[in-house]
Parts: structure tokens; C-alpha cells; sequence
């Protein structure tokens, strides 16, 4: 590698690291993702989007999945009296899979995600059980002998929300959604906009060449010195863009940097047009969910995306306040409640846009939580039960294995803590090569374990696109 591409890449990751200082720095916002990558290669079957939506802080899942016959239902019960749903309450969420688990068991989803179970139903929404981050397969006989590599810092929030995003504990650079942005970036027309973040800190968007877009809420960051607000001098506005952009040094670092303020403005301007010549969604997000006004500014993105030329894109949102060692029984339905309102209206909005079957979301998560209760919540554990949501999406089933429903089980590394059973590098095969990722090297970027693991598991989890009509 020459000194020129050391100290680009290296200026790139920089520039990422100052996406997300936050709004005291809007023009530095959307500096990078701009250079040239090999394009995976795919099928001409048009536009299709990734969103992960990260529910931060470990969700609970005991309470979000809940075991419904009754001699499951006893078990779950046993395990956490203090927190446990009636069983009645769960009547009207009961879900009936398209394959029936294994001994008659059945489950229901939690109350609050009523608003998603049609999706279930449609055969829209998967459910994953117990998935989480894995080196290798792994038993609890080889988890309590330390005989196989387990992940980095189990049960430390900063270090497995990077470890579900990257792989690593926290520090690191990149994570598997940048790295499918590096594989299909130079496919795309604005190339700026392949991989998009609504969330703040999250290293699941940084790739080698990929850099986060950062998004507002509202639309693009406005760039305030260079669009005429300058002292309120158009003058003085227009000098600052000539002085940041133009590339006269003879200097590497100072030549890169006037070309990626450039780029900058250029793409401000590109993303604020494109907005504003698409339609107005008429699906309603509610107002004061956080989630829900990421998730519409994804839907104006995706209605967006033929403007801009985009072809594949990956979306990063979140909602925070999982962590609930405390007041779990009257705070987890509200949260819950809100990521149900979000996904719903926003794969209603995909199905306003025609683009059900280019948009998959999946939700993720720090990590699971104990069975067992500290009284009035759980505390960290590892495992943990997500859903996967889009047109293209083989649902009203569950993928993976059902853990018992109780405590002291095959996968309860105690206190009812689950040892996955199903890795993300599973998750993130299968949606990198619904995406388009074909070869073997490529996967392994995206999934570095996966060859230790079945492919099939989620083999059939994502329906291939139809060919694009253009």
C-alpha cells in the first residue's frame, strides 16, 4: 500500500470519527464514503436495503417471546414470578407458525408488538431464537470447560454492542454493515448515500472505504458557512466554499480534504433535491417516537433512492432504554410498544412505495437478558430472540432453536442466561447474500465465522428480488 492510500484510508476513518461527535459539528457531518469499491457482483434485480434497528441497552427477551402452553408457560413463570406476563394477556399475540415447533410448544409475542403480528401472520415477520455473537458452535459443557474461543467482554454493553456490529470489542474500525457498503458502493450514483446512519456512535456503518452518512431527522445537516448564512453574507459564504474546497496545496492530507468538502457540499445539495421532489408519505409515523421519525426519514430515503442512483443502500436507526434492571414490568411494554408502532408503520411505508420486497429490517441488540429476576428487572446475559421484517422475507415461522422455557437448561449459563445457539455471522450471511454478496471471500468479509456454522439454518430466511422492470 502507498503512502498516498495509507494516509487516505487513514483521513477517511477520521472523518468517520467525526460523524459522530453530534450537532456541534454539522458540516463535518457527511465528509467521506466517497472513493471507488470493487462492487459485489448481483443480478440486475434493482434497489434493496438493509435497516438494522439496534435496540440499545440488552432487550429482554423472555418478555418480548413469551412461552404460551401451559406447561411452558409454568416454567417461564417459575423462573420470573415478579415479571411474568399473564398468560391471559397473551392470548390475542399468540403467534401459529407456518412450521410447528417441536413438542407442541407454543409462543406468543409480548402484548406491546401486537401492531407486527399481522406481519407475522402474513408470513412477512421471522422470528430468530436465541441469536447472539459465536466464534464457534457451543456447547454449555464446552462453554464451562473454556475449551472453545468465546466473544470478547460477554456481558459489557459498550463491548457487545460492537461485538454484534463488528466482531470485536469496542475500538473497533469497522463494522459488517460498512463492510457490505465497500462491496457495493461503486454500483451506486451517489455513492455518499450507501450507507446511512440516524443514530449517532455505531461502528456497524464503518467499512474500509464506506463511511456513514450521517442523517438529521429532518433531512441532510445544513453546511451553514457555505449555504449563505455566513455572517449572513452570501459573499462571505461563497469564499468559505472556494477557500475549503479548492485543491491548490501540494499537500496530500490538505488535497483530500478540500476534495471530500467538496463532495460534501455536492451532497447536501443532491440529498435535500432528491427529497424534495418525491412525494410526501401518506403512511402515518407517530409523532413523538423517536423510532418512528428515524425509521419515516429511511422511508423518505428508500422513495428517494432512483433519484440519487442508488442501488443498494444500509440503514443504521436505534431506540434506547433496554437496560432494565430496574422497573422492567412497567417500562419494557412502553419501549416495546414503540419499536412495534415504528416497524409497523414503516413496512406499511415500504408497501406505500411499492418497495416491500428491496427493504428488509432486522432488529439487534447488546445483548439478552437473565431469565431469572433481581426483583424488579433482569440483568445482562447473552443470547436472545429477534425479528426480521420485509416483503422479501420467508415469515410467519421461527428459525433456529427454541430454548426451554425455564431455568437450568441446555443453553442457561446460569441464572437463565442463553449460550446462543444461532451466530450473527448466520444472520449476516444470509442477509449479505440476499443482498447480492456472492462469493466466498466476500462472505467472509461481512461473516468472518460462518464456515463453522450451517448455512442452512437461514438459508431460506430472504426470497430473491424479482428482476427490475427498468
Amino acid at each position: 500500500m502507498s503512502v498516498s492510500d495509507s494516509s487516505r484510508r487513514a483521513f477517511l476513518r477520521r472523518a468517520g470519527a467525526l460523524s459522530m461527535l453530534g450537532s456541534a459539528t454539522p458540516w463535518a457531518f457527511n465528509l467521506a464514503a466517497m472513493a471507488d469499491a470493487a462492487a459485489a457482483t448481483s443480478a440486475n434485480d434493482g434497489y434493496k436495503a438493509l435497516v438494522c434497528v439496534f435496540l440499545q441497552g440488552g432487550n429482554d427477551q423472555a418478555n418480548t417471546l413469551i412461552p404460551f402452553d401451559t406447561p411452558s408457560y409454568l416454567s417461564y413463570n417459575t423462573a420470573r414470578p415478579t415479571l411474568a406476563l399473564s398468560q391471559a394477556s397473551l392470548q390475542a399475540t399468540a403467534l401459529v407458525p407456518a412450521q410447528a415447533l417441536p413438542d407442541a410448544r407454543q409462543m406468543a409475542l409480548a402484548p406491546a408488538l401486537a401492531p407486527i403480528k399481522p406481519y407475522f401472520d402474513m408470513g412477512k415477520l421471522a422470528v430468530l431464537l436465541n441469536i447472539g455473537p459465536l466464534i464457534q458452535p457451543t456447547s454449555l459443557a464446552d462453554f464451562r470447560a473454556h475449551r472453545v474461543a468465546l466473544p470478547p467482554k460477554l456481558f459489557s454493553h459498550n463491548d457487545q454492542q460492537s461485538v454484534w456490529q463488528s466482531y470485536a470489542h469496542e475500538g473497533a474500525q469497522t463494522g459488517w454493515g460498512g463492510r457490505l457498503g465497500d462491496l457495493f458502493m461503486s454500483g451506486n450514483g451517489k455513492a455518499a448515500f450507501t450507507c446511512v446512519n440516524l443514530a449517532g456512535n455505531a461502528v456497524f456503518l464503518a467499512g474500509d472505504q464506506s463511511t456513514p452518512y450521517t442523517l438529521d431527522l429532518a433531512g441532510p445537516a445544513p453546511l451553514r458557512a457555505a449555504d449563505g448564512l455566513m455572517y449572513g453574507s452570501a459573499a462571505c459564504s461563497d469564499l468559505f466554499k472556494r477557500v475549503v474546497t479548492q485543491p491548490s496545496s501540494t499537500h496530500v492530507m490538505a488535497q483530500l480534504h478540500a476534495r471530500t468538502m467538496r463532495r460534501a457540499v455536492d451532497a447536501q445539495a443532491d440529498l435535500s433535491a432528491a427529497l424534495a421532489s418525491v412525494p410526501r408519505l401518506s403512511t402515518p409515523f407517530t409523532a413523538g417516537n423517536r423510532l418512528a421519525a428515524q425509521l419515516q426519514m429511511v422511508a423518505r430515503m428508500v422513495a428517494a433512492s432512483g433519484k440519487l442512483g442508488l442501488t443498494r443502500q444500509v440503514f443504521f436507526v436505534t431506540l434506547g432504554g433496554f437496560d432494565l434492571h430496574d422497573n422492567l414490568g412497567s417500562q419494557h411494554s412502553i419501549l416495546l410498544g414503540q419499536v412495534a408502532d415504528a416497524l409497523k408503520s414503516f413496512a406499511d411505508a415500504t408497501n406505500e412505495l411499492g418497495m416491500a420486497d428491496r427493504v428488509t429490517t432486522f432488529t439487534a441488540s447488546d445483548f439478552g437478558r437473565t431469565l431469572s429476576s433481581n426483583g424488579d428487572g433482569s440483568d445482562h446475559g447473552w443470547g436472545s430472540h429477534h425479528f426480521v421484517l420485509g416483503g422479501a422475507v420467508q415469515g410467519g415461522r421461527f428459525y433456529g432453536a427454541l430454548p426451554d422455557a425455564g431455568l437450568n437448561g441446555p443453553q442457561d449459563i446460569g441464572q437463565g442466561r442463553l449460550l446462543p445457539t444461532m451466530a450473527v455471522d448466520q444472520l449476516a450471511g444470509a442477509l449479505g447474500t440476499w443482498m447480492g454478496v456472492s462469493s466466498v471471500d466476500q462472505r467472509a468479509l461481512i461473516a468472518p465465522h460462518l464456515s463453522s456454522f450451517d448455512p442452512q439454518v437461514l438459508a431460506n430466511l430472504l426470497l430473491p428480488a424479482a428482476p427490475s422492470a427498468s
